[in-house]
C-alpha cells in the first residue's frame, strides 16, 4: 500500500511499505522509471531509500497539489515491468581477517564458527544493492546470513579504511572512503568503489547485485597494482534467478 506525504514545503515522500525487501524494491525502480519518463515540470531530483521515494520540487513552478495528483496518477497506472530475476553482478574480491580484517575472529568466535566458515558464509551470497548512501559510492546490500548478524561495535571506530568489508546487525557492505564505523570489520578489497577521474564516478548501482570472493595477500596486493596501472577489469556477469526463494 502506497502512502504519500509531504515532507517540508518543497518535498514529497512516497512510501511503499515498511520492510525491506526485493519486492519493495522492484515496485520503487518501477515507479523510478516512470518518474524519469514523466519528466515533471519544477521537479529537481530524488533521493530513493529502502521502502521510500523523496521527491524535491520547486513550488512556484509546481503545487504540491498537483504533484500529488500526478504521483498518484502514475502509481495506478503505471505499466512498466521490471524484471525481478536479472541485474549486473559485480565480483568484489576480498581480502578476510589480518589487519585489515580485525574483527573476522570475533564474527567466527559470536557465532561459534571458523574463521572459513564465516568467509564460506559471507561469499555464499549475491547481495542485492538497495541503494546508495551515506558516503559517496555506499552500498547497502540486502541478503546477509541470518547466521552472521551481529551487534555493532559499543564504540565505533574513528576511521576504518576505504575499501573495509564489514557487518553491522543484519547488514553487510563496503565503505569507499576512510570514515568512521560502527560496524565489525572482516576484510578488505582493493577495488575502489568511488572515483572522481571515472567516467562514471560510482562503481556500484541500486538494482544490481554484489558477490564477494576470497583472496590470499599476496593476489590483493597484486590486485592494488593493476589498479594503480590501470589495467584491473573488475569481473561482473548476469544474474539469473534460480528460485523463488533465491
Amino acid at each position: 500500500m502506497t502512502e504519500i506525504k509531504a515532507i517540508g514545503d518543497s518535498a514529497i515522500q512516497v512510501s511503499f511499505g515498511n520492510q525491506i525487501n526485493e519486492e519493495i524494491h522492484s515496485e520503487i525502480q518501477q515507479f523510478l522509471t516512470s518518474l524519469r519518463d514523466e519528466k515533471i515540470k519544477g521537479m529537481i531530483e530524488w533521493v530513493p531509500a529502502y521502502c521510500t521515494v523523496a521527491i524535491y520540487y520547486q513550488p512556484e513552478i509546481i503545487s504540491h497539489d498537483d504533484l500529488e495528483k500526478i504521483l498518484k496518477r502514475m502509481l495506478s497506472t503505471s505499466t512498466h515491468k521490471m524484471k525481478q530475476d536479472k541485474g549486473m553482478v559485480y565480483e568484489i574480491p576480498v581480502y578476510y581477517g589480518g589487519e585489515t580484517g580485525p574483527d573476522l575472529s570475533f564474527v567466527a568466535s559470536y557465532h561459534q564458527l571458523s574463521e572459513e566458515e564465516v568467509i564460506s558464509l559471507h561469499t555464499s551470497k549475491e547481495y542485492l544493492i538497495y541503494m546508495m548512501g551515506f558516503v559517496p559510492g555506499f552500498p547497502y546490500l540486502g541478503g546477509l546470513p541470518p547466521s552472521l548478524a551481529i551487534p555493532r561495535l559499543e564504540h565505533p571506530r574513528s576511521s576504518v579504511q576505504a575499501g573495509a568489508v564489514g557487518i553491522g546487525g543484519n547488514q553487510t557492505g563496503i565503505y569507499p572512503s576512510e570514515v568512521p564505523s560502527g560496524w565489525r570489520i572482516i576484510g578488505i578489497t582493493p577495488v575502489p568503489l568511488f572515483d572522481v577521474n571515472r567516467p562514471s564516478p560510482f562503481l556500484f548501482s541500486a538494482g544490481n547485485y554484489i558477490k564477494f570472493h576470497s583472496i590470499d595477500l599476496q593476489e590483493y596486493k597484486r590486485i592494488k597494482q593493476l589498479i594503480a596501472n590501470n589495467t584491473y577489469e573488475l569481473k561482473t556477469y548476469k544474474r539469473e534467478k534460480k528460485n523463488d526463494n533465491d
